[in-house]
């Protein structure tokens, strides 16, 4: 493998999801590193799709705000579904929060636990950062999701590779309504969801917790593609 590959390699195995971060906020010139990495991501026709608004310091805190307080008023506002099903996908999304709650000792029948956990989403985890990635309604709007995911996937690359983390936050798109009021978009513009970023806090039991992955096998199907799943 060559060195090029082997750090890619390592760099999609180094990135993860904290949720818990440190209060230290990025140089403007980190961010706008970031940003430009981010940028560079492919689009549907080379459409671009994304508006993305980077919120911090009192604009941070001010948003988190508006967004708790829509929380605790029972005010969600969502612009796209979060349905998982009935079969396989909502049994993946149970053993997630089966992990993440166990690991804070959260039991199921916690009610206010598991609402502070929500809190904590809206609080962005104490990151310094937050990114709203905003989208276009083109179509059905499928293909335009899929720009802003490859669009955010090149952002928290990014993030790892210079040291930092962050988590795509679904959380923070269930009060699009909010966000736009408060930042000032236009209704036309949808919100997929956000990022919160910085730097990690290592001594959070959330820290790097290994939430996993199914087997290639089970989601790849190869044909006329041979040797890519024997064991090694």
């Amino acid at each position: 493998m060559s060195t090029t590959a082997s750090f890619f390699s390592d760099l999609t195995r180094a990135r993860y999801s904290p949720r818990q971060f440190l209060p230290t906020p990025l140089s403007p010139s980190d961010i706008r590193s970031v940003l430009e990495d981010a940028h560079r991501a492919p689009s549907n026709s080379n459409t671009q799709p994304w508006t993305v608004h980077v919120v911090s310091g009192a604009a941070r805190d001010d948003l988190s705000a508006e967004l708790l307080k829509a929380y605790e008023e029972e005010r969600p506002s969502l612009d796209f579904t979060g349905d998982y099903g009935q079969g396989i996908y909502l049994e993946r999304s149970f053993q997630h929060g089966a992990k993440l709650y166990g690991t804070l000792g959260i039991a199921r029948e916690d009610r206010e636990g598991r609402k502070e956990v929500m809190r904590d989403n809206l609080r962005f985890y104490g990151a310094p950062h937050a990114a709203f990635l905003f989208m276009p309604m083109l179509g059905d709007g499928v293909r335009t999701a899929g720009d802003i995911g490859m669009y955010a996937q090149n952002f928290l690359l990014s993030l790892t590779a210079r040291g930092f983390r962050g988590i795509p936050q679904t959380a923070l798109g269930m009060y699009a309504d909010t966000v736009r009021q408060f930042l000032g978009v236009p209704e036309d513009l949808k919100l997929l969801f956000g990022i919160a970023f910085g730097t990690d806090d290592r001594t959070s039991p959330m820290h790097n917790i290994n939430i996993g992955r199914i087997p290639l096998q089970e989601s790849v199907v190869l044909h006329d593609t041979p040797g890519v799943l024997d064991e090694q």
